[in-house]
This record gives structure tokens, C-alpha cells and sequence, in this order.
């Protein structure tokens, strides 16, 4: 079975594990306990490891598209006999309204078929493979033509309404059938664990619009009146999808392993929550007018970093607040189109990344008016903690924010974070009680300043470049602008700019993060419309923008990357950090001044 393209998935979700959808019909991934949870299905990064087909026999013409304001996927297949449309989903709570979804999902996939014309011949191909694909499940039958597949911890329930399903004598369900014009055929597919509650049994087409009322009303609590509003709302519908509702935490993509360049070995798990999204994150739901999750992610972040101490705080947290996500390979998976290893867990979390403090306290300061006129304990213990931690550390190399895995260095984002992380302390200290020390930081804030400015510059390359004494350009550069610590008009800034664009840049809008860079990287492509705009450049702006757009699939999600040779997409999907950075983007092109 040939591997579909990144860009061929849609994204189901329930917020507490999300699954994908390929264009062709299968159900590649889905983790059902939460995201970060052994998959059932994970074709997407092996052929053996499970799916869950549904499609026509015949060959078909393919259109696709979310129900408005929701993340419920319609796919219309139109083949010589006729069409029909298949409509997915993981189910909401029965009503669940608002800030309740995700809260108790029932955990369990929705398929509704009908027939739109003629008559079509349907095949439906469930070959479960939990833990990875490492269990392979026994089947049985079940009262009312239901399957169960069981292996080690995990049970799944499918049913079909009128249909018989049967086991084929293997480890598969295979079952043909035909749907005419008018008739309606629904599947639920339910997780539960052996030794837990037992599957939910939910009848698939009332699910399926209950669910789709439920994503309705979480929408329509939130109103953005900027510029690009389709763009923005289905960008922070994406977002709520990858948010597991339990904690408030932020998933940086839905997937592992999908790599950044096929053959290469940069294929890392982005299924947990970076504090350094932390603040963009934060801007994006504040522009899209979500600040009840700006608050739930904020509390987590708080409840997750703790006292501050010795070791610093880690780069990244499991999703209900774990320190230790240590990284192993999964050896008996191929990868992405033969493109190993597949990694579980991610070692970043043991790196020193100074940017991090950076990015937490500029969010503390988003909040602030929210916070109180004094803070509670908690809170000033972390600010205090985190602005003495930046005080005495800031002087030492890191692996910066693109979490390089060889030498550390002096790099240019981590040290403007730093700046920014002491620039907000003091305007804090007010709110922090005896121990804020805002003199102290303030002369260090200002030494960090005069130290970028004199040994990022390269006078030779005429920019910032992306770490002190080198003479390479780097994408974050780009940033310098957006967190406030030069104008994009100052001269030096607007050449750094230039350079970035003209040397990192490409044709259609892309910008990649440094020169040996084989992909362009959607944030960045984002960051340069930020600086191009604030520099006085709208109009420019606004046609990159547009050109960026142009590089999401079909159903509008964008992953990690955009493969400069081919355009398909590369890297973990569905991005955050790609929807985060244009909904800023937008909100920019809306208001220059804002942020």
C-alpha cells in the first residue's frame, strides 16, 4: 500500500487524542487514551502498524472539506457508479457545549456513509494494531454484529448499524457492501481499557451531529474581527483540537517521527507541550478571542514549572505537567516512507534552552491585568525564580530554540529571550513583593542588550546572524522585531531582514531557518510577514502572506515544513506553532501596532 503524502490527512479530534484522516479513506493514527498514548493505528509511520479503511472500490475523484467552525471531516468520493460521502469524527460527551469539550470524551471514532447518487460499492478494512503495531489483537464476534478486538491493555468495539461484521479468519475485519442514494450506513469505533470502564456505545449519526453542535458552540464563543477571519478561526479551531482539555496544555503537533526531510534523521515527537509556544501561543488565543484558554493554558504552564531550583526548568512538559519524557526508538517500525527512526518521547527536555524564561514571563505579562495588582505566591515565586534564573545564567551557551543536538552555543534567540525575560520582570517588580531585585535586572537586561547588539552583528554579512561570532544567517533573527527588542525599521534590523529574505527565502513565500535548510519552515514564513509589516511594508506583507496560505492542503492545515523541490509538506501535522504564526500574522496585517 503506497504512503500517502502529509499533506493528504485531515485532523479528528476530541481534545484528549486526535486521529488522521488520508484522503483515500484509511484512519492512519489515532492514540485514543490521549495524544501521547500508544497508537492503535500507525500506518502513517509504517504499513503494518494499523488502519481503518473506508472508501469505495472503485477509483474516485476526491473533494473534502470541515464543517464549518468544527473539526468534523465530510469526504465526497465520486466514482462511475455514483458518489458518497464519508463524515468523521471522535465524539463529543453527549452535551458537551463550549469550554466542556474534551472534558469526558467518550473516546470513540465516528464514520457516517451516505449516499449521495447511484450506487456505490464500499469496502471497509479495520486492522487494528495497538501499542505501536507491536500487538497484534484477537477478534471476536459480538451480539448485534459487532467485532471486538483485544490485545494487552486495549479493547476496541466496532459496529456498524445494519450491517453483520465479521472477522475474515485473521487479524482484519474485511467487509464489502453497497449504499444507495438516500440511505445512511453509520460505524463507531470505541476505545476502553481491559481493566477499565467498558467501550461507549453510541449510536454514530446522532453522535455525529451532537458533535458538531459541540464544536458549533465552542466557536461561537469567540469572535475575531480582523482581517483573513476563515483563515484565523479554522487556525484556532486546530489549536483547540490539539489543546487536551484535562490540563489546558497545548500539544505541539498531533503526530511522531514524521520527518523533516525523507531520509534524514530529524524525526522527533512533538505530542507534548514546549514552553517555548508558550507566549505565541498565548498571542494567538488572545487574538482569536479565546482568553478562557489563554488562562487554562497559563495555569498549566504555573502548576508544571513549579518551584524554581536547581536543575533549571525543563524545555517541554507532558501534557498533564510530567518532567521526565525520556526518548527511545521504536526499531521495528520502518518511518514515514521508509524513513526511520520512529521516536517516543523527546530528549529536548534535558537541554539547556535559555530562551524559556523568556517566553513564560512575557506571557506572565500578557496576563497580567488578569493577575491581581499583587501576585499570589505561587506566581511571584516563579516570576522571582525565573528572572534570577536568567540573571546568573544568561552568560552560558545553550542549544537555542531549534534544539540542535550537537554543540552548544551563544545563539542569538536565546539571548534576546533572556533580555526579554528581565524587560518584563521589571515591569513586573510592582506585583512581586521583597524579593523582586527590578535595579539588579534592569542593569542586566541592559549589559544582555549591548552584548547582542555587539557580537551578533556581522558586518560582512551586514545582519544578526544566529549566533555570536558566526557568520551564519538564522530565521530567528526574525524575532528581534516581534518580541519588541529592535524597530523593524532600525537600520541594522531592516538589513538583517533583507538578508533573510533574500538569502533564506525562496520564490513562493518560504523562508527557511538557515542556509543548509532543505525545507522552508512555515513560522519563519510568518515571522517575515510580522517584521515586513512593521517595517511599513503592508502591501508586500500581505502578498506573502497570501503566497504562505497557498501552501496549506486542501482542508487548510499546515505541517512542520514545506519541501522546497516537491511542495508537499514535511514534518509532525497538524503544526502548532505553523497555526499559531498566522493567526499572529493575521492580527498584524490587522494591526501593525498590535502586541
Amino acid at each position: 500500500m503506497e504512503q500517502p503524502a502529509i499533506s493528504d490527512y485531515g485532523f479528528l479530534s476530541d481534545c484528549r487524542s486526535g486521529a488522521l484522516v488520508g484522503r483515500d479513506g484509511s484512519i492512519d493514527w489515532w492514540c485514543p487514551d490521549r495524544f501521547d498514548s500508544p497508537s492503535v493505528f500507525g500506518r502513517v509511520v509504517d504499513p503494518a502498524a494499523g488502519h481503518w479503511r473506508l472508501a469505495p472500490l472503485a477509483p474516485a475523484r476526491v473533494e473534502r472539506a470541515y464543517r464549518p467552525d468544527t473539526l468534523v471531516l465530510r469526504t465526497v468520493h465520486h466514482t462511475p457508479e455514483g458518489s458518497v460521502a464519508v463524515t468523521d469524527a471522535l465524539a463529543a460527551e453527549l452535551g458537551a457545549r463550549a469550554h466542556q469539550l474534551g472534558m469526558n470524551s467518550p473516546a470513540v471514532l465516528l464514520r457516517v456513509v451516505e449516499g449521495l447518487s447511484g450506487r456505490v460499492r464500499m469496502r471497509l478494512d479495520f486492522a487494528p494494531r495497538p501499542e505501536y503495531g507491536l500487538l497484534t489483537p484477537y477478534l471476536h464476534e459480538r451480539s448485534g454484529g459487532g467485532v471486538l478486538a483485544a490485545a494487552g491493555p486495549v479493547e476496541l468495539t466496532l459496529r456498524g448499524t445494519g450491517l453483520t461484521l465479521r472477522p475474515d479468519g485473521g487479524s482484519r475485519v474485511r467487509h464489502d457492501f453497497e449504499v444507495s442514494a438516500g440511505q445512511t450506513i453509520g460505524f463507531d469505533l470505541a476505545y476502553g481499557a481491559v481493566h477499565g470502564e467498558p467501550p461507549a456505545r453510541l449510536d454514530p449519526v446522532s453522535a455525529l451531529d451532537e458533535t458538531t453542535r459541540a464544536w458549533e458552540a465552542y466557536r461561537e464563543a469567540h469572535h475575531y474581527d480582523g482581517r483573513y477571519a476563515e483563515q484565523v478561526r479554522h487556525s484556532a479551531t486546530v489549536l483547540t483540537g490539539l489543546t487536551y482539555a484535562r490540563s489546558g496544555a497545548v500539544a505541539a503537533a498531533l503526530t511522531t517521527s514524521l520527518p523533516e526531510r525523507c531520509g534524514g534523521d530529524r524525526n522527533y515527537d512533538y505530542r507534548y507541550s514546549w514552553l517555548r509556544d508558550f507566549a505565541m501561543t498565548m498571542r494567538a488565543l488572545w487574538v482569536a478571542a479565546c482568553p478562557a484558554e489563554a488562562n487554562r493554558l497559563f495555569a498549566w504552564a504555573a502548576r508544571s514549572i513549579g518551584r524554581i531550583g536547581d536543575p533549571p526548568v525543563p524545555v517541554l512538559f507532558g501534557l498533564e505537567g510530567e518532567r521526565d519524557i525520556s526518548e527511545h526508538e521504536l526499531e521495528h517500525l520502518r518511518g514515514y516512507a521508509g524513513s526511520p527512526p520512529v521516536r517516543i518521547g523527546n530528549d529536548a527536555w534535558r537541554q539547556r534552552q535559555l530562551d524559556v524564561p523568556g517566553e513564560v514571563l512575557s506571557a506572565v505579562w500578557r496576563l497580567h491585568e488578569y493577575l491581581g495588582d499583587t501576585f499570589e505566591e505561587e506566581l511571584r515565586e516563579m516570576v522571582v525564580g525565573l528572572a534570577e534564573q536568567v540573571a546568573t545564567t544568561w552568560r552560558l551557551p545553550d542549544r537555542g530554540m531549534w534544539e540542535i543536538r550537537d554543540a552548544e552555543r551563544h545563539h542569538l534567540s536565546s539571548k534576546v529571550h533572556c533580555w526579554l525575560a528581565l524587560a518584563r520582570a521589571v515591569e513586573l517588580a510592582p506585583r512581586l513583593g521583597g524579593r523582586a531585585d527590578p535595579r539588579r535586572w534592569a542593569a542586566i537586561r541592559d549589559e544582555i542588550r549591548a552584548t547582542v547588539l555587539r557580537e551578533s552583528w556581522n558586518e560582512r554579512i551586514g545582519a544578526y546572524t544566529g549566533a555570536f561570532g558566526s557568520a551564519e544567517l538564522d530565521a530567528s533573527a526574525l524575532l528581534l522585531p516581534v518580541v519588541g527588542f529592535l524597530p523593524a525599521t532600525d537600520p541594522r534590523m531592516r538589513s538583517t531582514i533583507e538578508a533573510v529574505e533574500r538569502e533564506l527565502g525562496t520564490a513562493d513565500g518560504l523562508v527557511r531557518r538557515w542556509n543548509t535548510d532543505p525545507a522552508g519552515f512555515v513560522l519563519c514564513s510568518f515571522w517575515l510577514v510580522e517584521c515586513l509589516v512593521m517595517a511599513g511594508e503592508s502591501e508586500r506583507a500581505t502578498r506573502l502572506f497570501e503566497q504562505v496560505l497557498g501552501h496549506a492542503n486542501d482542508v487548510g492545515l499546515f505541517a512542520e515544513q514545506v519541501d522546497l523541490a516537491t511542495g508537499g509538506q514535511l514534518g509532525n501535522t497538524p503544526q502548532a506553532l505553523s497555526h499559531i504564526g498566522l493567526i499572529n500574522a493575521a492580527w498584524r496585517l490587522t494591526d501593525p501596532a498590535a502586541f
